[in-house]
């Protein structure tokens, strides 16, 4: 395995760089660095605010680019342009010239201010067309109005009091004779239309006449960019002031009031002028906005290249306000770290950046703790992100996501058992899979890129589930006959009869298929599989808990091995360890053959803390000292845990604190003060009431977590039971039904309840059992394995790149 394949079991070995670059090439060798992709540079400039660094000035430059490009994108998301993209990789195999990017700062601010002017243009426009139409169907409303006999309002709209509507009740025809001021005519929305007429009712206490209709057409509204429903009303009161309070109700509902002429001469030459001013509107409306498409389309086919560009010369500039300089200001000086095994990479590519000019690199000695990385290919990432979400692993500890490639899977099938449902989860993933590349270069939403991240964990899920299935000899809640069965049932028996089957042979493997159906079935299973359940959970801890003997060897802490791993090894296999041993002795003995009734696990269990030395039905001879033994090893690891580490640093402390006393009498009272004080600052987080303290909660949180920790892993037998269940009741009240009918009857009932039964398996076995037990199994790494070794005081290696930096906008 070469040295670049490293960082799987553990993370791969850092160095803390440091870079010396001529000023006047900095930017060259920063933008080949940032294509590579591996310093993570560390700012130098800390203490300094980001706006009073050396670069302030051009990254406010690029971030107006930037802004003008997110203005061009939004825009042609509206036209529904698409934008272009093209391989434009082999031009930016090096930096662009300073002259090329104020080039696209010039032709950006022209580009913004064409389409501002024909988004202007075209928004005037169309308020222009929105008040012409709106106009017009005034006209005609009022035209409407004044055509129509009183008799023919609606009785709602009778006034009696109202001098103006008694000429209407007595028929009286609307004339010239009437001045406008004597009616208000407008446009109002068609979910405000009864909110005016109750305003209006109230105010003026019922002392009005009001008329509406609806308009013929959706009006587009350029603020909203949406088409509006809209009425048009009329309305007849008296006095100038109340015509003034209508107004200013009016304006508040966004009403657009009109002033309509009362005569029929006056509004037929309104109405000709309004449709004239309309058509030559509609021309010059379609000519701005083929002009602002085409402006838009040639756009689109430069812009990703534009703006790939500039958030390369954005990303470039902020590395380079991390840097320092040397006095004169002619050298730049960069720190990051980067994996031990790059350095080459490093050093070769800034060779051939540099030409003539030096560049040195250094690999510095630090204390600090380097950030943590692990590499990943497409098939570990998603894996190592799963574990990376509890936490980011301690640099150098054992990396939790290598086993999890297994354990994960397995854990989830444990509890989704089901060949058939395995088989639909690993199509589906596989599908995934095969069109990987195609699917990649899609844009897909946040759920649909979850399950193609997540790919190859589907595609385990789902074998582990066909493995798991066929152990549970369950498909689609049916059994196979894969083998020849080991019972034998009566081949003569009378309906009623207490029959049982008689035993002649072991199935070869897995579940017999003589069980299903059977009235002990469930009995049987429910035993079988909290047993198996419970040895998983053992299996998974023990393994887990020695990952952290791991990284105590690793790490050369032999105190830790002394006092923290072998106590509560110990105490964990002498409990729960001989419990799983119990379990498989327990069905490694024929207990019908000896004539004995098989002991309760769980009371033998209890009784070993309740009644120490006492067995009421014993597994084996010599049981009771057997486990009195184990409970006095076990009592004798709670203080060994709790006192032995604390100890050792109290006596650790007590040797650096008289060895300091014996330094500080060889000097002068100044010189010990100020060294007290140090050592005080240096020493502060690690006390031995802090250590204690620590060592408390963990001897604590290690002994209940044994018991709770086992009984969690109880729900891979909870969940596979009720899996199992919910699939037998699905088959029963769909495609069960269907077997016993003939004729087209039973031929159309099949196909239906085949349908139904088929995407009930999918929408609720496959994706919300699937989801279900997915999160548990999750649960089960993060809290009951990984809690026995994982620290996860990590932070992420996240190195200087290009890569993923439009993501967020296209």
């Amino acid at each position: 395995m070469s040295e670049k394949e490293e960082g799987v079991f553990r993370s791969a070995e850092m160095s803390l760089v440091q870079l010396y670059v001529p000023t006047e090439i900095s930017r060259e060798v920063l933008y080949d660095i940032g294509k590579l992709n591996l310093i993570q540079f560390r700012d130098l400039n800390s203490k300094i605010s980001e706006f009073q660094r050396s670069f302030v000035n051009e990254l406010r430059k690029l971030d107006n680019v930037e802004r003008q490009y997110i203005f061009f994108k939004n825009e042609l998301d509206k036209k529904s342009v698409e934008l272009k993209k093209y391989p434009y990789e082999q031009e930016f195999n090096k930096i662009c010239a300073q002259s090329d990017i104020d080039e696209l700062t010039e032709n950006g601010q022209l580009l913004e201010d064409r389409v501002g002017q024909l988004i202007e243009s075209l928004y005037n426009l169309y308020e222009k067309e929105k008040s012409l139409k709106q106009f017009k169907y005034s006209v005609q409303s009022v035209d409407n109005f004044f055509k129509l006999n009183a008799s023919n309002l609606p009785s709602s709209h009778d006034n009696e009091h109202d001098h103006l509507l008694n000429n209407l009740e007595s028929g009286t025809q609307y004339t010239s004779e009437m001045n406008t001021s004597s009616f208000i005519s407008g446009v109002i929305s068609r979910d405000k239309v009864q909110v005016l007429q109750q305003i209006l009712w109230r105010v003026l206490r019922g002392n009005l006449f009001y008329y509406t209709e609806e308009l013929p057409e959706l009006i587009y509204d350029a603020k909203s960019e949406t088409k509006v429903a809209k009425n048009t009303f009329i309305i007849f009161s008296h006095g100038q002031l109340i015509h003034q309070r209508i107004k200013k109700i009016c304006e508040s509902l966004d009403c657009d009031l009109y002033n309509v002429d009362s005569t029929e001469d006056l509004r037929s030459q309104q109405l000709e002028e309004i449709n004239g001013n309309l058509s030559e509107l509609d021309i010059v409306l379609d000519q701005t906005d083929v002009a602002l498409n085409s402006e838009l389309i040639a756009i689109s086919k430069d812009l990703s290249k534009w703006w790939e560009i500039v958030a390369r010369e954005k990303a470039v500039y902020k590395i380079m306000n991390r840097c320092d300089y040397d006095g004169s200001r002619k050298t730049l000086v960069a720190e990051g770290w980067i994996p031990k095994d790059e350095i080459d990479t490093l050093n070769s590519t800034v060779k051939q950046t540099s030409n003539t000019l030096p560049i040195i690199v250094n690999i510095l000695e630090t204390t600090r703790t380097p950030p943590t990385f692990h590499r990943t290919n497409k098939f570990t990432a998603a894996f190592q992100a799963i574990c990376d979400a509890y936490g980011v692993a301690t640099y150098r500890e054992v990396n939790p996501g290598l086993p999890t490639v297994i354990t994960f899977p397995f854990m989830f099938a444990i509890m989704f058992g089901d060949l058939g449902h395995g088989i639909i989860l690993s199509l589906a993933a596989l599908a995934l899979v095969l069109n990987e590349k195609k699917i990649g270069a899609m844009k897909r939403d946040e759920i649909f890129d979850m399950a193609y991240s997540g790919r190859y964990i589907l595609l385990l899920m789902g074998l582990f589930s066909i493995y798991t299935g066929f152990l549970y000899n369950d498909v689609f809640s049916k059994s196979m006959s894969f083998f020849n069965s080991g019972w034998k049932w009566p081949e003569e028996f009378e309906i009623g009869d207490n029959i049982s089957a008689e035993q002649i042979g072991v199935y070869p493997i897995g579940l017999d298929p003589a069980w299903h159906g059977t009235e002990n079935n469930l009995l049987f299973t429910n035993s079988y599989k909290m047993k198996l359940s419970i040895l998983m959970g053992y299996l998974h801890m023990s393994y887990s808990y020695v990952f952290s003997l791991v990284n105590y060897i690793h790490f050369k802490s032999m105190i830790d091995i002394l006092g923290n791993f072998v106590p509560g090894l110990l105490f964990m296999q002498g409990i729960f360890g001989y419990l799983s041993l119990c379990i498989v002795y327990k069905w490694s003995i024929d207990w019908y053959a000896i004539g004995k009734q098989p002991p309760g696990l769980l009371n033998m269990l209890i009784s070993m803390f309740l009644s120490p030395g006492t067995v009421e039905e014993p597994l084996y001879s010599g049981q009771a000292s057997i486990q009195v033994i184990l409970l006095i090893v076990a009592l004798i690891c709670v203080p060994w845990l709790l006192l032995l580490k604390p100890l050792y640093f109290k006596r650790k402390f007590d040797q650096e604190a008289k060895y300091k006393q014996l330094n500080d009498d060889s000097n002068d009272e100044s010189l010990v003060e100020s060294h007290e004080g140090d050592d005080d600052e240096e020493h502060e987080e690690h006390t031995f009431g802090d250590i204690m303290i620590h060592q408390v909660i963990h001897t604590i949180e290690f002994c209940l977590n044994c018991v709770s920790h086992t009984a969690s892993y109880l729900r891979l037998w909870a969940l596979s039971l009720a899996h199992a269940q919910l699939s037998t009741v699905l088959w029963t009240m769909t495609i069960g039904n269907a077997f016993g009918a003939t004729g087209i009857a039973g031929v159309l009932m099949t196909v239906l309840l085949f349908g139904m039964w088929f995407i009930l398996t999918v929408v609720i076995l496959v994706v919300m059992e699937g989801t279900s037990a997915m999160l548990h199994s999750l649960r089960l790494h993060w809290v009951e394995s990984m809690s026995k070794f994982f620290e996860g005081e990590g932070h992420p290696y996240e190195p200087f790149g290009f890569e993923g930096l439009l993501d967020e906008y296209i």
